[in-house]
């Protein structure tokens, strides 16, 4: 890896979580807006993340991996590894679930819980969009792309879990700030380690499709499936193929760069 190349990868890297940490005040405009719009407007949203999380996978990580290692049986345990890492995850979270009635003096501990499992996914994001910009700027751009797609309908749904389990929507932005900077974390790690060594960004960049497609199979198409209404199901599919596209248009780009 070029010295040039290197400072490029920590300058988007960094700017990039830093965006992304930005994206945890989106939760603030769902204040202003009917909460039937906002649940239909999550609907459309989680339709283009999906799209924009397996396009990425299958449109950019894969592709770049199996470019540069094959498609073996080393990078398929990568890929494996990134989805039961994240099942592992979200199990410990939903077994911890503590079902206590929020109240005015009482703060839903499902809430902190929350928190915490947002912290984790954010370092992981964060690892996940640096070891992108190691492989390739390109590749860091459209990964970094997903993330933020991907974290608007996340982060508005995390702002409501704090609302409902007793936070003030001030102090609900806040925390929710604060789990975001953990991709920074995460984002400094994986520089430091793939400076040292080029065979951390060969690991990253397969686990972080396994973590996109676990995300949107696991996470999102179920929740896309709860609604069945013929118009709303058409608009979705087009939403989802949107963020497809997306990623086709990132892959399009990037070629004529390259050319």
């Amino acid at each position: 890896m070029s010295i040039h190349h290197m400072v490029d990868a920590w300058a988007y890297a960094l700017a990039s979580v830093g965006l992304v940490s930005l994206v945890s005040f989106a939760g603030a405009f769902t204040l202003y807006l009917n909460q039937m719009r906002v649940h239909r407007m999550l609907l459309y949203l989680v339709s283009f993340s999906t799209g924009s999380l397996l396009g990425d996978a299958f449109i950019h990580l894969l592709p770049e991996t199996v470019e540069v290692q094959g498609f073996g049986l080393e990078v398929s345990l990568y890929v494996l590894l990134g989805i039961l890492v994240s099942f592992v995850i979200e199990k410990f979270i939903h077994w911890q679930h503590c079902h206590v009635l929020p109240s005015k003096n009482h703060t839903h501990p499902l809430a902190f819980l929350n928190l915490f499992g947002d912290a984790v996914h954010n370092f992981i994001d964060g690892l996940i969009i640096a070891a992108s910009y190691l492989v390739s700027i390109p590749l860091g751009i459209a990964t970094t792309l997903a993330v933020v797609f991907h974290e608007i309908p996340q982060e508005i749904g995390d702002f409501g879990v704090l609302l409902h389990g007793g936070f003030k929507p001030s102090r609900a932005l806040l925390f929710n700030f604060l789990t975001a900077l953990t991709a920074i974390a995460g984002a400094l790690v994986a520089l430091a380690l793939g400076t040292a060594s080029e065979a951390i960004p060969l690991f990253l960049v397969p686990f972080a499709a396994g973590n996109f497609i676990y995300i949107a199979g696991a996470d999102l198409i179920p929740e896309l499936h709860k609604q069945v209404q013929p118009v709303e199901s058409v608009l979705q599919v087009l939403a989802l193929l949107a963020g497809i596209g997306v990623m086709v248009g990132a892959g399009i780009y990037a070629l004529i760069g390259a050319a």
